[in-house]
């Protein structure tokens, strides 16, 4: 039977077939990538992925950068610091190889941020963190409350341990802002340019800690005293605005002199909370637990009818510990920061 494409004739004899580039059948199972390592996010930039190995390849003498790609089935924007990941391909490091990274290891938790409260644009920072250390200015810029509680509402539903470190003691006093903290058990740091910070480096040493905080607050610098080398690149604040310039333009995490990690992020303008359970928020105050239960339903325990408004076992107890609870879960249920 002949076939007729336009004004020429063909016969089926005259069918060529391409051959196929490869003589090996087809198969639907994918690569098990036996041979893939271990290896930690350090940084993400622009599809480009570094990754330090952590496994037996790497020598203990010489840690192993590599230079990766994320492989196309795990999505784009899927790796992010501080996630534990398996690479195949060239793991010498030398430059000009690119390993794959195959796998992303399952998350002990994430730091993510909406943003202006939009649900839908949920971003995650960084993963597998022990310590949110939530880095704000005693003075030039202000601090802010609202940063701090919406912060803390994310270390609470993550259970990430939260620090503050106020930096730049030597331009004001922070003790009537710090008041309100006072109450939560958790770490304060009031430090000054080129003060000691063997207390801090205490609490972040075999951690991995994430640093958060507005532009201008100093943490690229506060990284640089940690690491005890000039790596990232410092700034200034506008006098105008008030805020402070980008110094830092994705984040990484970097190695401590005695053990664990940071990681400096770039400055956050808006920090929304929509993606957080408020639920979660109220469990990080168990003294409140039994009160609360007695609330009438749907209560927001903000208004009159809250039990917590007619508890006589909160007699005696720190009322800014109930007004903490409040404003954090007002800054997770507002626009705020």
């Amino acid at each position: 039977m002949a076939k007729v494409y336009r004004d020429r004739k063909f016969d089926e004899e005259d069918v060529r077939i391409r051959p196929s580039r490869s003589t090996r059948p087809r198969s639907k199972e994918r690569p098990k990538h036996s041979d893939a390592e271990d290896a930690l996010v350090v940084t993400v930039d622009r599809g480009r992925i570094t990754a330090l190995l952590r496994s037996e390849v790497a020598s203990s003498e010489k840690e192993i950068l590599l230079t990766a790609v994320a492989a196309r089935e795990l999505g784009r924007k899927s790796v992010v610091v501080g996630d534990h990941v398996k690479v195949v391909g060239d793991l010498t490091g030398n430059p000009g190889t690119l390993a794959r990274i195959i796998k992303i290891d399952e998350r002990k938790n994430s730091l993510s941020r909406t943003v202006d409260d939009d649900p839908a644009q949920e971003r995650r920072l960084v993963a597998n963190v022990d310590q949110l250390a939530i880095v704000a200015a005693c003075a030039n810029p202000e601090p802010r409350h609202g940063f701090i509680d919406r912060a803390l509402v994310v270390a609470f539903d993550q259970a990430i341990t939260p620090i503050i470190v106020m930096t730049k003691r030597d331009l004001a006093d922070p003790s009537e802002f710090l008041e309100n903290y006072r109450t939560l058990d958790i770490p304060i740091f009031e430090i000054e340019r080129g003060g000691n910070l063997d207390q801090l480096k205490d609490v972040l040493q075999n951690r991995m800690t994430v640093l958060l905080g507005h532009s201008g607050v100093g943490k690229s610098t506060l990284v640089n005293a940690l690491i005890e080398e000039n790596q990232r690149a410092t700034g200034s604040v506008n006098e105008v605005t008030g805020r402070g310039r980008h110094t830092s333009s994705s984040a990484i995490a970097l190695p401590l002199p005695n053990g664990g990690f940071v990681i400096d992020t770039p400055g956050v303008r808006s920090f929304g909370l929509s993606h957080i359970d408020r639920n979660r928020v109220i469990g990080a105050f168990p003294e409140f637990a039994e009160i609360i239960a007695r609330c009438p339903k749907n209560c927001t325990h903000m208004e009159e009818s809250c039990a917590l408004n007619h508890s006589p076992e909160l007699q005696g107890k720190s009322e800014r510990r109930l007004e903490s609870l409040r404003t954090l879960l007002t800054s997770s249920a507002g626009t705020e920061y």
